[in-house]
């Protein structure tokens, strides 16, 4: 296999879009953008699973929602054909298109995207069209699922990497659901995840998960920030495991998993729901290498105290390379990255508009 050359970082941001491209030396960085000017870009990828291709989801004031597509590296970009809509009987309307996700690989034009209000979309034919997948929409438990405090939404999808017909995605505020039969039918899995803003403090669904993750090379084992706490399960979600002794905070956003290694995993504490912001005003990354039975605070290279900045759910990621890049990004406008698992850090750009997200992609 040829060795990967180029590494990008996609970012998504409160005013279009920002590309930036290194090496695999990743010493020097190249910045093409704002691309999608004049909207939100909640979330932007780079699919590689064929010829690469670069799909973003759009957010406008006066056009809507949408999944936007291009072929060319960002040059030039097509909506898809009809649209994220529900059926006009429904009476709903797409609030937001919060994340699009690439499907199997085995399924090369599949792909998802997760919306407010509370609902996952499909598309078979490479993000052309997108069909509802109602029977998530309209699962049981719906009447227990509230907005939080950015709305209904899906926004963590995962596809399970051997088996294209389990996946699981993550629903504020409703919780984890996961489907074995391809969206067929969903189960709720928040067994011992807290709500503690429910009268029920362990509801069936209901749960603010925040952010969920799974590593590659053993997704039985799944990791979730929620608003009340970081928790592990290590049996597909059929129950959690409460792992947040050890941060300052049960509180926050993004969480990473390792590339090479499924027991190391990345979280950012926030103070709290109403106070959205480093946790004890120090802008700090926490690693466990125990799947969470022990955290070590990183700072080295961050804002030193008192900082007050605030990691979106989808700005963290990181790339494939052995010694790996961790990249941090923050409503200041700030991407920082470390590749050193995360023991410090350096500012690869500032004065970027509000970040929404960030994904890395190397080809």
């Amino acid at each position: 296999m040829a060795a990967k050359k180029k590494t990008y970082l996609l970012v998504g941001t409160k005013k279009g879009a920002f590309i930036y491209a290194s090496d695999a030396s990743r010493k020097k960085w190249t910045m093409t953008g704002p691309i999608l000017k004049g909207a939100e870009v909640n979330d932007i990828i780079l699919d590689t699973r064929a010829k690469p291709v670069l799909y973003a989801s759009v957010n406008s004031y006066w056009w809507g929602s949408n999944i936007h597509i291009s072929k060319d590296g960002g040059k030039t970009w097509k909506q898809s054909e009809g649209g994220l809509r529900f059926e006009e009987a429904s009476g709903k309307k797409v609030e937001r298109a919060w994340c699009v996700r690439p499907g199997h690989a085995s399924e090369p034009k599949v792909l998802f995207a997760g919306v407010d209000p509370g609902a996952l979309f499909k598309s078979s034919d490479s993000g052309k069209s997108w069909t509802e997948i109602k029977s998530l929409s309209d699962h049981p438990t719906r009447k227990s699922w509230n907005p939080g405090a950015g709305g209904l939404m899906v926004h963590s999808i995962v596809v399970h990497p051997a088996n294209p017909k389990k996946m699981f995605v993550g629903i504020s505020a409703a919780g984890t659901f996961a489907t074995e039969d391809g969206g067929k039918t969903w189960e709720p899995r928040n067994k011992n995840v807290l709500a503690d803003f429910q009268p029920d403090k362990f509801p069936v669904a209901g749960q603010c998960v925040h952010h969920l993750e799974a590593h590659t090379s053993t997704p039985i084992v799944l990791y979730q920030q929620n608003h009340c706490g970081v928790y592990r399960s290590d049996n597909e979600g059929h129950d959690w495991i409460d792992i947040s002794k050890g941060l300052p905070s049960r509180f926050g956003f993004p969480i990473q998993v390792h590339p090479h290694d499924p027991r190391t995993i990345f979280v950012i504490p926030e103070e709290g729901g109403e106070f959205r912001a480093s946790a004890k005003g120090e802008f700090a990354v926490y690693r466990s290498s125990n799947s969470g039975k022990s955290w070590k605070k990183s700072v080295k290279g961050l804002p030193p105290k008192p900082s007050f900045l605030h990691v979106h759910r989808q700005a963290m990621t990181h790339d494939d390379h052995n010694q790996f890049g961790l990249y941090v990004a923050s409503t200041n406008g700030q991407i920082f990255w470390s590749r050193d698992n995360g023991t410090s850090w350096k500012m690869l750009a500032e004065h970027l508009p509000p970040i929404y997200s960030i994904n890395a992609a190397t080809v």
